[in-house]
């Protein structure tokens, strides 16, 4: 074991079998006797569900680290326990890709099944990334908080990931996602929304998507957010409107370039929390993960919270 590996926490491995449609599971055996060459100390934490996963780390000393394998769901259902708060410090975070998406590990440049580059990382100095904690004030889950990494979508965005679920099976990542994009389209709907940063009016106006982020992409790899930075201590928020349909499929075209911010329709800023109010109910998805229908949420930037040891 060489000096910078063995700076190296143990690990809890918490890998989700259900990851990207099993691959996780199918590629643990490979991922395994990576970790066991470099003589890396872990345990396994096989579980189905977040909660259950979370529950088990939370119960762990807290020398240990944690390497989430898995999308940035399986990421996100942890962050509660690794978290740094004032009452508690967090746990250091690393990240081995093997989700449907994978768009915050995207954005570090970790690529699915390089495990070797993955945890070659793990020699890196450990760097401190910001995450949002979203609450939600009305509708679905009233009055319940949520911490992510990555970012969260509301409207047409989080419609298309309700549809992901009806893809064919041989779409995964990227595919899967525009499959889905195409066939909400369809159904485009605007909504009044009103947006609050930092206290002062932000927009005001029919939209059919606004998305908060700390990273730059979702959906395996649209860049709806290409300025953001997860260390600068602040969210994006990127709401449309109004569009029409054709104007929104123009807009998804610029999405996947990154080059849609400077379009009429697209409003975009930087700022420590924002709050969302809807006319009408609206779907919300975080970090890909659907959270029903909501009237109203409060995010706020929680600068520096998470230490990632491959980042």
């Amino acid at each position: 074991m060489s000096a910078s590996q063995s700076s190296v926490p143990p690990l809890a491995v918490v890998l989700n079998p259900n990851a990207g449609g099993g691959l996780a599971t199918r590629e643990w055996p490979r991922l395994e006797a990576e970790l066991k060459r470099r003589g890396q100390p872990f345990e396994l934490i096989l579980e189905g569900s977040g909660d259950d996963a979370l529950a088990r780390i939370q119960a762990l000393p807290p020398q240990i680290g944690v390497l989430a394998v898995g999308g940035d769901g399986t990421v996100g259902a942890l962050l509660p326990a690794l978290v740094s708060v004032p009452q508690r410090p967090g746990r250091p975070l690393a990240v081995v890709p093997l989700g449907t998406g994978n768009d915050f590990a995207g954005m570090l440049g970790l690529k699915t099944g390089h495990f070797a580059e993955a945890l070659d990382r793990l020699s890196f100095q450990p760097r401190d990334v910001d995450a949002l904690e979203v609450r939600i004030l009305e509708g679905d889950g009233a009055g319940r908080t949520h911490i992510l990494l990555n970012g969260l979508g509301l409207g047409f965005d989080a419609a298309v990931t309700a549809n992901m679920a009806h893809a064919p099976a041989r779409f995964q990542g990227f595919a899967r996602y525009a499959w889905a994009a195409v066939a909400t389209i369809r159904e485009l709907h605007l909504s009044g929304v009103q947006i609050a940063l930092d206290g002062q009016s932000f927009y005001s106006g029919p939209s059919p998507i606004v998305a908060v982020m700390n990273g730059t992409r979702y959906g395996g790899g649209f860049r709806i957010s290409p300025q953001s930075s997860p260390r600068d201590g602040l969210l994006d928020v990127v709401a449309g409107g109004p569009m029409n349909r054709l104007q929104l499929v123009g807009l998804m075209l610029r999405v996947l370039r990154g080059t849609h911010l400077d379009q009429p329709q697209v409003h975009a800023a930087q700022g420590r929390e924002v709050t969302v109010r809807w006319d009408a109910p609206t779907p919300l998805h975080l970090d890909g993960d659907l959270h029903g229908q909501v009237t109203a949420i409060r995010v706020r930037v929680l600068a520096g919270a998470v230490k990632l040891l491959n980042g």
